[in-house]
């Protein structure tokens, strides 16, 4: 028996012995896969942390060079870039967009865009050189010629001219692909948001003041200079399309010169529009011509009280026919032209009346350039 028990406390002693050693490994084991899970989380969060900031670092980055590039481009984008090749659609489109917010992000020097309609070179070219020099801060070029003239190729560098040609597609007279022309035009300068006022000139067409003047005149006129009149004869009304009504009725109906002088917001509701110019397009054809009657029916109809009524662009159609008198070498005096600045007429200016109603003139032939340009100094004071 004392034998019996003596082995069972030996086993007894052996299992404990044992059991320890079992527990303190397992114990150990867990104290391990204790430190190696923490440490694994510890490297984990920091790895996680530090990925975050890199990403965040990258995204910030990112973010703050797409806001400048966009920043930059949005302003290299829609400042006066003729060489494009948006469409039609897509060019009054954008032309059409105003922006909400009053203040501009740069420094803005109101400008007056001249647009030129012309069927290649501009015979008075150095006139208009002459006239624009020295002004360049207060004035855009805007050339429409027909396809595939390069305008660039007949100026040099230096003249204010050049790169001054917009896309354009074929006009033909007496259609509405003049008026398209004039569209394309003003929606070529609206990109640039310093064009406040846009004048609409003729290859044949001549500033008769210094620029000073004509600059001052329209940038402080409250109106736009678009002329629009009831014609009861066969040549206003006759041309009206009784398909055109209710949109347009006969009452509505009006003519006046195609040559306008026109501000921004006007601009901006003649790029807009797509009903009315939908009308003019599909009834207004020969012997009614679209560049007569689609702007100043328009203004008529919604922007009346915008309207001086009247031209600044001085023409002769006295001798009537479809053209006007065109005037050359012979016809070119001092007294002549002053009789265009002042010919004894007075006309409204916002709320009073001047006797300056006329800054341009036409219909000039190319061979009246030199006498022109003899006069510049002396009576035009460019």
């Amino acid at each position: 028996m004392a034998r019996s028990s003596r082995c069972d406390r030996d086993e007894f002693e052996k299992y404990q012995i044992t059991g320890i050693r079992d527990s303190t490994v397992g114990l150990f084991r867990v104290l391990l896969i204790l430190i190696f899970f923490v440490t694994g989380v510890v490297i984990g969060l920091t790895s996680s942390s530090h990925i975050s900031w890199y990403f965040s670092l990258q995204g910030d980055r990112r973010y703050n060079s797409n806001n400048n590039d966009n920043h930059y481009n949005s302003f290299k984008k829609f400042n006066c870039s003729n060489n494009h090749s948006m469409l039609d659609d897509e060019l009054f489109w954008r032309a059409s967009m105003v922006p909400k917010k009053e203040e501009f992000p740069f420094t803005r020097v109101p400008t007056v865009a001249f647009m030129f309609l012309t069927r290649g070179s501009l015979p008075f070219l150095s006139l208009w050189e002459l006239f624009f020099k020295g002004h360049q801060k207060f004035f855009t070029i805007y050339v429409h010629a027909p396809p595939g003239y390069e305008f660039n190729s007949y100026v040099s560098r230096n003249s204010p001219f050049y790169n001054s040609q917009i896309p354009s597609q074929k006009v033909e007279w007496g259609s509405v692909t003049l008026i398209d022309a004039e569209r394309r035009l003003l929606a070529n300068a609206l990109l640039d948001f310093s064009n406040e006022r846009f004048v609409l000139i003729s290859e044949s067409c001549i500033p008769i003041y210094r620029f000073q003047t004509v600059y001052n005149y329209l940038l402080q006129s409250d109106h736009s200079f678009v002329e629009s009149y009831d014609d009861p004869s066969r040549y206003g009304r006759g041309r009206y399309s009784r398909y055109m009504w209710p949109t347009i009725r006969l009452s509505d109906w009006r003519k006046g010169s195609q040559w306008f002088e026109i501000q921004r917001s006007l601009a901006i509701a003649l790029v807009s529009d797509t009903k009315y110019y939908k009308l003019f397009r599909k009834y207004c054809k020969p012997s009614c011509y679209p560049d007569e009657h689609y702007i100043p029916t328009l203004l008529n109809m919604f922007y009346g009280s915008t309207n001086a009524n009247r031209t600044v662009t001085y023409v002769d159609w006295a001798l009537g026919g479809p053209h006007p008198t065109s005037y050359g070498k012979s016809n070119i005096t001092e007294g002549f032209i002053e009789s265009i600045r002042n010919n004894g007429t007075r006309c409204s200016y916002n709320s009073g009346k001047t006797t300056v109603c006329y800054l341009f003139a036409r219909k000039f032939s190319p061979d009246a350039l030199e006498p022109l340009m003899n006069l510049a100094s002396t009576v035009m004071k460019f």
